[in-house]
C-alpha cells in the first residue's frame, strides 16, 4: 500500500528518487500533458457554466483522481516513489527544508522571480517551461512576497469542524467545507498558498512548480481528514444539479471516474498520520 509522508519526514535517498521521477517524467513529455490538462480546466470552470476542476463540488474528487494519476506516472518511473505532501501550517517559511537546494531549491530572483537552485533552476537545463502563460521559459516563485502569510494550523481546523460539504449556488460563492477549504470563502486555504508561493503557482499552469503535488496531496490530506471528523456528512450535490458534476457523474477528461468513486482514498493509498 502506497504511504504518502510529510515531506519534512523524508530521508535524503526518498527526496532524491522523488526528484529523479520527477526529472524523468519532465525529460519525457509526459509531465507537460499534467500541467496542460489542468491549465485547461481552470481556464473553463466558471461560476455560471459548466465547471469540474475548480470552482465546484467536484475540486476535492478531480484533483484526488488527478494526483492519482500523476502519482502513478512516478510510481511508473520508480516503484518506491509516493506523493510527498506540504503541511504548511508548519513548515512556513521560506527558509523550509522544503525550499533547500537538494529538494525543490528556492524562491526566485527579485527582478523576475527566476528560481536560481535547486534542480528546478534554468541553469540546470532539465526544467524549461513548455506550457506557457508568456514567453519565459523558466520556473518562477516569490515565496512570501508583499508580506503574504500561509494558512494556520487553527484557520485549518475552523474549516475542518464545517458539517456540509457543500451547497447552493454550487460555486466560488457556496458556503461549506470545500468552498471554504479550496480558498474562495472565509480564512482562504488553497487558494492563499497558490499566492503565497507566487510565481507559476499563481497562474492556470500552476503545476509547472512541482511543489503544486505537496500542495494539493496535503489538501487531499485535508479532506481524508474532515471525511474522518464528518463521517455522516457526504459529497454533495447528489444528483441533478445544472453545471456541476453529481455524486455519480462521471468526471472529465477521464469520462471513467465519478466522485463516488474517489471517496475512498485508502483503496489507493493512506497518509503517515490521521487527523
Amino acid at each position: 500500500m502506497t504511504v504518502r509522508k510529510n515531506q519534512a519526514r523524508l530521508t535524503a535517498d526518498e527526496k532524491k528518487r522523488f526528484i529523479d521521477a520527477l526529472l524523468e517524467l519532465k525529460r519525457s513529455g509526459r509531465y507537460d500533458t499534467f500541467v496542460s490538462t489542468h491549465n485547461d480546466f481552470i481556464m473553463s470552470d466558471t461560476d455560471s457554466g459548466d465547471r469540474v476542476g475548480h470552482r465546484s463540488p467536484s475540486f476535492l474528487p478531480w484533483h484526488r483522481r488527478f494526483l492519482l494519476q500523476f502519482e502513478q506516472a512516478l510510481q511508473s518511473v520508480d516503484a518506491s516513489v509516493t506523493l510527498p505532501y506540504w503541511d504548511w501550517t508548519v513548515d512556513r517559511t521560506p527558509g523550509s527544508s522544503l525550499w533547500a537546494p537538494d529538494f525543490l531549491g528556492g524562491t526566485g530572483r527579485s527582478r523576475d522571480g527566476r528560481v536560481m537552485d535547486g534542480p528546478f533552476a534554468a541553469s540546470g537545463g532539465r526544467w524549461p517551461i513548455s506550457v506557457r502563460v508568456d514567453g519565459r521559459d523558466y520556473l518562477r516563485r516569490a515565496l512570501g512576497a508583499n508580506g503574504r502569510q500561509l494558512p494556520t494550523r487553527a484557520e485549518v481546523d475552523s474549516v475542518l469542524a464545517m458539517e456540509t460539504y457543500d451547497m447552493a449556488p454550487w460555486n466560488s460563492s457556496s458556503d461549506g467545507f470545500r468552498n471554504h477549504l479550496e480558498g474562495w470563502r472565509g480564512v482562504n486555504l488553497h487558494n492563499r498558498v497558490h499566492v503565497w508561493v507566487g510565481g507559476h503557482m499563481g497562474t492556470g499552469a500552476s503545476p509547472n512548480d512541482p511543489v503544486f503535488w505537496l500542495h494539493h496531496a496535503f489538501i487531499d490530506k485535508l479532506w481524508a481528514d474532515w471525511q474522518a471528523l464528518h463521517p455522516r456528512s457526504g459529497y454533495l450535490p447528489a444528483a441533478g444539479t445544472p453545471n456541476v458534476v453529481d455524486l455519480r457523474d462521471t468526471m472529465r477528461p477521464w469520462n471513467d471516474v465519478t466522485p463516488a468513486d474517489m471517496l475512498d482514498h485508502t483503496r489507493h493509498y493512506t497518509y503517515d498520520t490521521a487527523a
